[in-house]
């Protein structure tokens, strides 16, 4: 992982980069890590210190982000890299307390940075290390109920030497040995004391109540492209989902859609529905082309030329919109 340092580097006293750590905690939140090393890498090339991120334009932050999902957390990046830059000199405090005022860091950010950056006494608890403790001392209470049992457990074990290096392999051994199925008890170094081990049950834990069924939520996209090739994009809402980021006008998504157009036009509307799902619903797109002159004029957005669009600068969810409207604007 490109932000963590060498074996052996934190015995010898070097400790990782702050910004490196808190830039893959922020992305690793509901992403795997196998999708945030491109980005990563990709952050670190472009803004490769804090002071680079907090002078950068938000557009461009937004675009970079572009795929990774729940972009509230590149708003929030944004705003605390301008905070730390402001307020403490672009250093980030090592005062667990002083990093839960930073915008977009929660108790298990503040943790994570204090004990892996900085080699403080923090207890990390992640999804991972819930289920470490849930198997360890086979605590059957369902999540998220058991999660301050859980906490407490990891926090006991935590040591006062190099809690930066055993918080990682904690979240190590989950991701890889105390996996969700399957769990590779034989090549755990904690089968022994395991208590799900010995009873049976490491498989069943940690166990989670039932989940409400999701709802689906419908709504229109309304893809515009001009003679010359142009596209009419608009910058969404700071506040709600995919808020700051460019998309297509649409409707309001809710159970029943009322029609959204931005500007009178001969609209086609396409035989599939784009359709994308988020964190707490399913969404269905209705796309809907439409091809104008130069001198059409639009209520909302902006047209964008031929040559300064890119499809893979918008949200996963309008990027879907983009490949399923491509074929008929180009056959237009």
């Amino acid at each position: 992982m490109p932000w963590r340092i060498p074996p052996g580097a934190r015995k010898r006293g070097t400790l990782p980069d702050p910004y490196a750590v808190w830039l893959s905690e922020v992305m690793l939140q509901q992403t795997t890590v196998a999708a945030v090393r491109e980005y990563h890498n990709k952050f670190m090339c472009l803004w490769p210190t804090i002071h680079d991120l907090s002078a950068a334009d938000d557009a461009d932050v937004m675009a970079a982000w572009a795929g990774l999902g729940y972009y509230a957390r590149a708003r929030n990046l944004l705003k605390c890299a301008r905070a730390v830059v402001a307020n403490h000199g672009g250093e980030f405090p090592t005062d667990h307390a002083l990093l839960l005022t930073l915008p977009g860091i929660g108790p298990y950010t503040a943790a994570a940075i204090a004990s892996i950056a900085f080699d403080l006494p923090e207890t990390v608890v992640d999804g991972n290390v819930e289920r470490v403790m849930a198997r360890l001392y086979d605590i059957h209470d369902p999540l998220p109920k058991s999660k301050p049992a859980l906490t407490e457990k990891a926090r006991a074990l935590t040591p006062a030497r190099r809690p930066g290096d055993y918080a990682q392999a904690v979240m190590d051994l989950g991701a890889t040995v105390c996996t969700p199925r399957n769990p590779a008890c034989g090549n755990c170094p904690w089968r022994t004391p395991c208590a799900a081990r010995i009873a049976g049950t490491a498989a069943e834990l940690p166990k989670k109540t039932p989940k409400k069924k999701t709802p689906t939520r419908h709504g229109i996209a309304y893809v515009v492209q001009r003679d010359d090739g142009a596209l009419l994009l608009e910058t969404r809402p700071e506040s709600g989902l995919l808020g700051g980021m460019l998309g297509w006008p649409g409707s309001e998504w809710g159970d029943a859609p009322a029609p959204a157009p931005p500007l009178d036009a001969n609209w086609q509307t396409l035989n599939t529905q784009a359709r994308h799902t988020f964190t707490h619903f399913h969404l269905r797109l209705t796309v809907m082309v439409t091809t104008v002159d130069a001198q059409a004029a639009s209520i909302r957005g902006k047209f964008i030329s031929a040559a300064d669009f890119d499809p893979e600068s918008l949200p996963t969810a309008m990027r879907k919109v983009y490949d399923i409207a491509a074929p008929a604007l180009s056959n237009a």
